[in-house]
């Protein structure tokens, strides 16, 4: 895993190289004044003349003012290479998302997608830029001061020297729990996020019913849950930054006690000593830029362990090598069983089983009926959403394993009940399946679809805002701009699921002439509850626990005196 973390350095390595060239110069300007001090103390201070003096403070004032121009850089250009980091890496998983497949999507909270892709990643940033830089630091200021440490007196280096290995335990025994209490709430946060993006985006639902305050409490308790958890880590951070500057103290304590002590016997100058408690300020600089460390570990490994935790799950899988282009939209279920995989990964609930079927060219089929007999996940198969467990599904004699995943699902057009649009445009969201079209396409795409003359009524026309999940429009004319949208795309092979069993009986009408349109010269798939809307079908299925009831025509299956025949007398046994 911190192979991974360190392969993002390597499209910043001027930069970062850079910036560490910044940190070495700024510590040899922290090892540099103190001995310029010393020597102020021993031998400038007891001539004749300020020359020197004067001198010095010269040379310490340049110092100062490359040391702020390091600092900057450190600190300006240290956080760009961090905010790259971060950047290509949320640019990855957000990549990642767009390639996994549909089963993962089914099992895994959207707010804990979003934690990963922004809260996450903005804690690795910090410890991508800062954990270097403080290791590198700690590094150089630690020998550097050590070796003049050893070189003014070797007796106080070892005094002080025998406090670091408790130091070094206390950090390896804290790093454990701290390392726990940092994942379990960044979980916890996306249990929050989980918890906002189902509010938010159901909030009509929340004030249709009045449950404010129900949804007011169900944030409160994980945000309460949240609170204890991070609580919890820091507390840990807390613990281990107390006990580490109390050490750090002892150490300085140690070192005063035993060097006044030599003072006072003569066996060492005020000079030497002064320089000896800076270069200690020096050494104990590493030791609380490794503290600092230790906190942004925890907090950016515990992110980038979650990061890298979903870039190893598997890819959608794509086996197929073949790329079709125009086809003539035959379908044929081989022996088809498929079932959904259980939330632990260690069962399928089977619900196709041995489905023999075949779709002709040109060919309208409808699927009706009973909810939850398998009709929709028949059609989920056929763009590969999902995997088959055995048998074969062809497109024109093709296996559709064999078929690349994106030549498949261009030649398929889908028009559901659940109508997606994007926060933009209408143009956006009608050229949404070809971003190339021109703007006659995409009014002509309108047209046949009935929703150019809506659009035109609009203030701002075809550059008219939608808004989220397209908000300001009625569901009728969010169908119309998805049945335009596969106009545009223009696919031999066209699935209608349920696509105007959420309108109403006017609203429908005025759809259904639009799909028809639509179907001409393709072969259909339909799958509807209203069988008003598949009388005309070439042929329907009646679909029941993923098996084939019965199949025929409309008039066949009516006189045929079953399952659908009980399907159509229920429904039209009020008119």
């Amino acid at each position: 895993m911190l192979k991974k973390f360190i392969s993002y350095y390597r499209p910043h390595l001027g930069l970062f190289t850079l910036d560490m060239l910044a940190a070495v110069l700024l510590a040899a300007c922290n090892l540099v004044y103190p001995f310029i001090a010393k020597e102020m103390i021993n031998d400038y201070a007891y001539r004749d003349t300020l020359t020197p003096i004067i001198i010095g403070a010269a040379v310490l004032l340049l110092v100062y003012v490359v040391k702020a121009v390091c600092n900057y850089f450190v600190g300006y250009y240290g956080h760009v290479v961090g905010v790259r980091m971060q950047a290509d890496m949320r640019r990855d998983l957000f990549s990642k998302y767009e390639s996994l497949p549909f089963s993962y999507f089914d099992k895994h909270k959207t707010g804990d997608l979003l934690s990963r892709l922004t809260n996450d990643l903005n804690n690795v940033s910090e410890l991508a830029h800062h954990g270097p830089e403080n290791i590198f630091l700690a590094v150089l200021m630690f020998g550097g001061s050590f070796a003049v440490l050893v070189g003014i007196d070797w007796r106080l280096t070892l005094i002080m020297f025998s406090v670091i290995p408790f130091i070094i335990l206390f950090t390896v025994i804290s790093r454990k729990s701290m390392m726990r209490a940092m994942r379990n709430s960044r979980r916890q946060m996306a249990e929050i996020n989980t918890t906002l993006e189902n509010s938010i985006t159901g909030i009509r639902e929340t004030k249709a019913y009045a449950s404010e305050e129900h949804e007011k409490r169900k944030f409160g308790v994980v945000n309460r849950i949240f609170a204890r958890y991070r609580s919890d880590a820091m507390r840990s951070l807390g613990s281990f930054s107390a006990v580490m500057e109390f050490m750090t103290d002892a150490l300085y304590l140690l070192v005063i006690f035993a060097g006044g002590i030599f003072l006072f016997h003569g066996e060492i100058d005020p000079g030497e000593f002064a320089a000896f408690l800076l270069y200690i300020s020096m050494f104990l600089n590493p030791i609380r830029r490794v503290v600092t460390l230790v906190e942004q570990f925890q907090d950016g490994m515990s992110g980038f362990e979650r990061f890298y935790e979903l870039m190893n799950v598997e890819n959608e899988e794509d086996t197929g090598k073949v790329i079709i282009e125009d086809i003539k939209g035959e379908v044929v279920f081989e022996d088809v069983s498929f079932g959904y995989e259980s939330d632990d990964g260690s069962s399928e609930r089977l619900v196709i089983s041995n489905l023999n079927m075949k779709i002709g060219e040109g060919e309208t089929l409808a699927l009706v009926g009973p909810s939850g007999g398998g009709k929709s996940t028949l059609c989920n198969l056929i763009p590969r959403f999902y995997s088959i467990l055995s048998g074969r599904i062809t497109l024109d004699g093709i296996d559709t394993k064999d078929i690349t995943l994106e030549s498949l699902r261009r030649n398929i057009g889908i028009v559901s009940q659940n109508v997606f649009l994007f926060d933009g445009t209408v143009r956006e969201n009608i050229a949404y399946s070809n971003p190339n079209a021109t703007d006659a396409e995409i009014i002509s795409a309108a047209k046949r679809a009935n929703i150019h003359d809506f659009v035109m009524t609009l203030e701002h026309g075809y550059d008219t805002e939608v808004g989220e999940r397209g908000v300001k429009l009625s569901g009728g004319q969010k169908q119309r701009i998805s049945i335009a949208r596969v106009f545009l795309k223009n696919p031999k092979l066209l699935i209608l699921d349920e696509a105007t069993s959420a309108l109403d009986n006017a609203t429908e009408m005025q759809i259904q002439s639009a799909l028809e349109e639509l179907s001409r010269g393709r072969t259909v798939i339909v799958v509807a509850h209203r069988l008003s809307t598949v009388k005309n079908a070439d042929r329907i299925m009646v679909i029941d626990m993923g098996g084939i009831v019965e199949s025929g025509t409309h008039e066949e299956l009516l006189a045929l005196g079953g399952e659908y025949s009980k399907l159509y007398a229920y429904q039209f046994k009020n008119i």
